[in-house]
């Protein structure tokens, strides 16, 4: 069953269990992946996981806003959705394993220091694509190159 055929079988789920929250954010998951369709080409998972984590990113950016506004109500809104959007995308890589992967992207690409930052980061957000945030990956390599 493919990412999308997941979703349609879990807004069915949610409305059969009354699940508002979980429907809400299925419904905005389908939204996303039928705006991606519609756009044209083939549309993959791959494609449909990129979407996802977008989603995911653009929650995580509006909880740190709203808490910073002492708006919990949305915050705590945003929360739910993130919850279950990281539900359908991979599992995520802990920093250590990050970090061991960094440091075996810069050996192979025989890194020197921050002159270097070039060869390693497309590299290494190759290599984790949808398995760590490009935010935490950014940080630890220029830790590392340091």
């Amino acid at each position: 069953m493919n990412l999308a055929e997941q979703i349609n079988e879990g807004i069915k789920e949610a409305m059969k269990a009354r699940n508002e929250v979980r429907l809400r954010a299925l419904r905005n998951i389908k939204s996303t992946f039928l705006l991606l369709d519609t756009a044209g080409g083939s549309v993959t998972d791959e494609d449909r996981v990129k979407a996802l984590q977008k989603m995911a990113k653009q929650r995580k950016d509006s909880i740190e806003i709203f808490e910073k506004e002492g708006r919990n109500d949305l915050a705590t809104k945003e929360k739910e959705e993130l919850e279950i959007i990281e539900t359908f995308l991979p599992a995520q890589l802990s920093e250590a394993d990050i970090e061991a992967n960094i440091r075996n992207i810069i050996a192979e690409t025989s890194a020197a220091g921050m002159k270097d930052l070039g060869k390693v980061m497309p590299a290494a957000m190759k290599s984790m694509a949808g398995q760590a945030d490009g935010k935490i990956i950014s940080e630890l390599v220029k830790k590392l190159l340091a």
